[in-house]
């Protein structure tokens, strides 16, 4: 189909026909009724929106009468690009933004709690900040510092697996660095220009990439399992990160740093082969096995 009959249509027709798309993709079935409670339209809008997916993608679906419902055809080939954490979010917590109700999964999904849930009216003036590109006065607390008041200019967030940080420049130090989302109270923002140098521009943690090479531990018996967890090719996963955010990721996915691949514990069953790649990351100290020692050193 080309590109062009999507192109032509409406936003809202758009979301109509994603979750249509959707829902025969990853349930295998859609009906009217699905659309008049998701979107409130009327049946005879829904029916129309379900042949307007017909023409789009006729071998996608086919009718049956007696349970009055379409299902996803042999041939099924998806109108819409859906990424992996798209997918299982929609899945987890229900397709769509716009709803002023509870979220509900689509399916049985048990996600672990998460220990701290940030403050919404904490986490609403931060983004308003980073939106408009204002600094933002606050109250830090920190393991080494205790409580300190503090100015910064926050540009991103960002998620490390365990929680979740601001992405800033703080004025304080004259650096850009990490602060935790739950460990900031009372913030306000500020009304003065920024100077280009605390900036996300300047910060070169930030815009630095490093390519890691991710290859099965070798202690493993079987590689070829996490070969195939992990989608690689040639036995080898690339993986492109952020400078600021390579600790993360390595310290989540329990990555061994050391260069003989000396870690063996059970959770560790992936080894960085191209340990060079991280010199220069500062916020190493939480990745596992890296002797920042020895970068120090160099």
């Amino acid at each position: 189909m080309p590109q062009s009959s999507l192109e032509e249509l409406s936003q809202s027709q758009k979301e109509r026909l994603f979750h249509i798309d959707f829902k025969l993709r990853f349930l295998g079935l859609i009906n009217r009724n699905d659309l008049v409670t998701r979107f409130g339209i009327k049946q005879a809008a829904a029916t129309r929106d379900i042949a307007l997916y017909k023409d789009l993608a006729p071998n996608n679906l086919t009718y049956d009468t007696k349970a009055k419902t379409y299902f996803q055809a042999d041939k099924f080939k998806s109108l819409f690009e859906c990424s992996g954490s798209q997918a299982l979010s929609a899945l987890s917590q229900g397709l769509g933004d716009d709803s002023v109700s509870q979220p509900s999964s689509l399916i049985e999904t048990d996600i672990p709690s998460a220990l701290n849930t940030p403050n919404l009216d904490v986490l609403a003036e931060i983004t308003k900040a980073i939106f408009q590109e204002k600094a933002v006065k606050i109250e830090y607390r920190s393991l080494s510092s205790g409580l300190t008041k503090r100015e910064i200019v926050p540009f991103a967030l960002v998620d490390n697996g365990l929680r979740w940080h601001i992405r800033a420049f703080d004025r304080k130090s004259e650096s850009f660095r990490d602060f935790v989302l739950n460990r900031i109270s009372k913030p306000k923002r500020l009304s003065d220009d920024i100077p280009k140098g605390q900036m996300r521009e300047a910060d070169i943690q930030w815009n630095r990439i490093v390519e890691m090479h991710l290859v099965p531990h070798p202690s493993l018996t079987y590689p070829e399992t996490i070969e195939a967890e992990y989608a690689m090719q040639n036995g080898m996963l690339k993986v492109q990160v952020r400078a600021a955010v390579a600790g993360y990721i390595l310290r989540k996915w329990n990555v061994d740093c050391t260069e003989q691949n000396s870690l063996n514990a059970p959770e560790t069953h992936l080894w960085l082969k191209n340990t060079p790649t991280l010199y220069g990351v500062e916020n190493l100290a939480i990745a596992p096995g890296f002797d920042t020692n020895k970068q120090l050193k160099d």
